[in-house]
């Protein structure tokens, strides 16, 4: 497993700052501000704005959302992965459902539960469902037969098999679809968030953008929104590191 340095990520901070602050010189419009307004904004709007409420409001949506996905595909998930009969019988519903794009069923989740935070909770464990239990099912169904056998033959039941040899192998699993989801979800959120609603960071970037014409404000959502990203993906790596030290052993 490849770390990546601190020192690396604060270099390709500065690069990209330098990057931006040359293209707000070279275009030189206020839609593209200098990044040390848009730093000073964050800083302004954290202090004394609607900021950190609105970043709180977007943060419980994704923890929650998350959290209720990996609940209930990850049990699912070593369950197909265990028995091939109830995977041959899934198997169908999850290869028609997991390629399309969750995000156009938006409109209709809306529709059913409503502008509060139910629907966008919804939306972000729809994506993360499918993902973590298509990688979860097959890390537990690609399993080496020798390493259950051999735990069979110290006398382990079902239960045992699942706590000792099917959660473990599967764990780098739920870790993979979480990160690569995150991404996902954050997008998502950002969109759910546009529709009828006064809360959350996508509400705030649009309303900064589209309506008061903030450009300096909706940059600071921008990347109000990306730390919180951030925040996720790099706790992902912390939790792997903390469950799942065999992969970091060289």
């Amino acid at each position: 497993m490849v770390t990546i340095r601190r020192r690396d990520v604060i270099f390709s901070s500065i690069m990209i700052i330098f990057i931006w602050q040359f293209a707000a010189w070279l275009i030189n419009r206020p839609i593209l501000p200098s990044p040390i307004l848009v730093f000073f904004v964050l800083w302004r709007d954290s202090i004394n704005g609607d900021l950190p409420r609105h970043f709180l409001i977007s943060f419980w949506r994704v923890i929650a959302g998350t959290l209720i996905s990996i609940l209930t595909a990850a049990p699912l998930g070593l369950v197909l992965g265990q028995s091939k009969r109830l995977n041959r019988f899934f198997m169908p519903i999850i290869y028609l459902a997991y390629p399309i794009p969750k995000v156009v069923f938006v409109p209709i989740i809306l529709l059913f539960f409503g502008i509060g935070d139910t629907a966008k909770i919804f939306i972000i464990f729809l994506i993360l469902f499918f993902q973590v239990l298509v990688l979860v099912r097959d890390q537990a169904a690609n399993i080496r037969p020798e390493l259950i056998h051999s735990v069979k033959s110290l006398g382990a039941g079902r239960r045992a098999l699942f706590k000792y040899v099917y959660l473990p192998a599967s764990l780098p699993a739920i870790l993979t679809a979480l990160r690569q989801s995150v991404g996902t979800a954050i997008a998502v959120l950002y969109i759910a968030e546009l529709f009828a609603t006064t809360e959350g960071l996508g509400y705030y970037i649009y309303y900064s953008g589209s309506t008061l014409l903030d450009y300096p404000a909706m940059y600071a959502g921008v990347i109000a929104m990306s730390f919180l990203g951030l925040g996720m993906y790099y706790s992902v790596d912390r939790l792997e590191k903390w469950l799942c030290p065999w992969q970091y052993t060289a």
